[in-house]
């Protein structure tokens, strides 16, 4: 496998469409956490909370647990990805209206998401599940939260600087994505076995 690739976020249009299927990367720079009730809002045309800015953002599919250390800073105990499935019915719109340029999540995303990366130039990076504690330790600091009174804690948009964040081009800009070709090829293995 080939050693990760470093790359300084905010990504270009250009750079995403650079990124190869398959290829590992070490993120640094600004990602932002995202879950239901966010994706809900903003793909319903909601304008969001006054300082976010999700234009050419990452978005993270993950409801970090966050606490306050000693000096009162917002400290990352947690920040495994979740399952970026359920997230399918508003994901284009999102991608089209900000202009994403990255989502981060498990388990990868459907046909219309695909479309919409391979349309404006985004890419879904795949982040290790399990590792909760690991991916933490790459958040360096939170920077500004928004939605924590009205939506609690998971639900919530934390604005994350990471360092060295590592995550997978699971779904390239030019609309290919392991997790399809996984599930073809599984189909095809189980047809030779004379299953369903």
């Amino acid at each position: 496998m080939a050693l990760p690739r470093e790359i300084t976020l905010p990504f270009t249009e250009a750079s995403v469409r650079a990124l190869e299927l398959g290829e590992p990367l070490l993120l640094t720079g600004v990602i932002h956490s995202a879950r239901d009730s966010v994706h809900k809002r903003l793909a319903g045309g909601a304008e969001p909370a006054a300082g976010l800015d999700f234009n050419n953002a990452v978005l993270y599919h993950c409801g970090p647990v966050v606490i306050r250390d000693a000096s009162g800073r917002w400290r990352v105990t947690a920040a495994g990805p979740t399952t970026s499935s359920r997230e399918e019915p508003y994901m284009a719109a999102l991608i089209s209206r900000f202009h994403l340029r990255g989502i981060i999540g498990k388990g990868g995303m459907g046909a219309a998401t695909a479309a919409a990366c391979r349309e404006h130039g985004c890419v879904y990076l795949h982040a290790v599940g399990g590792a909760a504690q690991v991916l933490a330790d790459c958040v360096e600091e939170i920077p500004a939260v928004y939605y924590l009174e009205e939506f609690g804690a998971p639900e919530a948009v934390w604005v994350m600087r990471v360092r060295r964040f590592p995550v997978i081009v699971t779904m390239d800009a030019k609309g290919n994505s392991l997790h399809q070709q996984v599930l073809d090829e599984s189909r095809r293995q189980l047809q030779k076995l004379g299953l369903p």
